[in-house]
């Protein structure tokens, strides 16, 4: 992304950090090697998950999104903003490279993963900090550990919610019960002292109160298929739950995600929805805030309040 003339004096720029993934069918095997470290997967299940990505269009749009984001944070901060991929092209070396030929010398860096997890934020540090060291250069990082409970965040997640829980009880003609949700992590992981379990909850029940909902409850999505356990309650046994009450409708708000992927597309849209539909139930979600203005806002403010802390004095 080209650097807008009015950064060069100050020398500082964003780093935006994500999971990565496939944009084509042919490139997720090679993809799933570089999100198990050069661990292969038996055969089934890369099919499986190969699948999952056709089903959705061929690719996931994660790229895309991220990219736009970057833009629009470019445009509002007058800063370059790069993007880095830990498990796929750009990858985060790359972006780092670019950041140092480019003259920046103080990054502030933002995980668009808002909620702390070593399995998440975790590695993208770690990465991070190797790819800095390979190019031997002096940049000073302000690492972001998480924005969990970042106002305009949870404002616009609130918003979405509200906006597609009106349509939803003007469809049911009455009220319909809202399970947030997150990317589920191993159960091993939260008993070693992760904070990502309690930092989930924390945002689920701020976005719910700013939003104005009373009839919700949270559940985790997206397990891993590993032997360990992951953290439930699972979303299917919500659903179950909610249909053994007589509820007919159900509203799915992922305020764990920032944007369209797998885990939406194929988790919420076609997953979710279907075993929703055999129990008779209608399932609708949230809008993705993708590129949305009110999402721009908060890495805007997230970014400049640690400029001043990043850059020297």
């Amino acid at each position: 992304m080209p650097k807008p003339q009015e950064a060069s004096a100050n020398h500082w720029g964003v780093l935006l950090l994500a999971h990565g993934a496939p944009d084509r069918l042919e490139d997720v095997p090679e993809f799933l090697l570089h999100v198990r470290s050069g661990r292969k997967l038996p055969d089934h299940v890369v099919q499986e998950i190969t699948h999952r990505y056709a089903l959705i269009g061929g690719g996931s749009p994660l790229l895309k999104w991220t990219r736009k984001q970057a833009e629009a944070l470019a445009a509002r901060l007058s800063c370059p903003v790069y993007v880095g991929m830990r498990n796929w092209n750009p990858f985060i070396a790359e972006a780092v490279a670019q950041a140092v030929q480019e003259d920046v010398l103080n990054l502030v860096v933002i995980c668009l993963a808002p909620q702390n997890s070593r399995t998440s934020v975790g590695l993208y540090r770690r990465v991070l900090e190797e790819s800095i060291a390979q190019t031997g250069a002096d940049l000073r990082v302000d690492f972001i550990e998480s924005w969990h409970d970042q106002p305009l965040l949870v404002q616009a997640l609130a918003e979405k919610l509200r906006a597609g829980l009106a349509r939803a009880e003007e469809a049911a003609g009455g009220r319909v019960p809202v399970i947030l949700t997150a990317h589920s992590v191993p159960e091993k992981t939260v008993a070693a002292g992760d904070p990502y379990d309690r930092q989930v909850k924390e945002t689920a029940a701020k976005v719910a109160t700013a939003a104005g909902v009373e009839l919700w409850r949270f559940a985790y999505q997206s397990q891993g298929m590993t032997a360990d356990p992951w953290l439930g309650p699972k979303v299917e046994l919500e659903i179950d739950a909610l249909a053994e009450e007589g509820h007919r409708h159900v509203f799915v708000a992922p305020i764990g995600f920032l944007c369209d992927h797998v885990e939406i597309l194929y988790d919420v849209d076609i997953l979710f929805r279907n075993h929703a539909r055999e129990r008779g139930v209608t399932l609708w979600r949230s809008e993705s805030l993708n590129d949305s203005p009110q999402l721009i806002e908060a890495l805007a403010s997230i970014a400049s309040q640690h400029r001043r802390l990043c850059s020297p004095a």
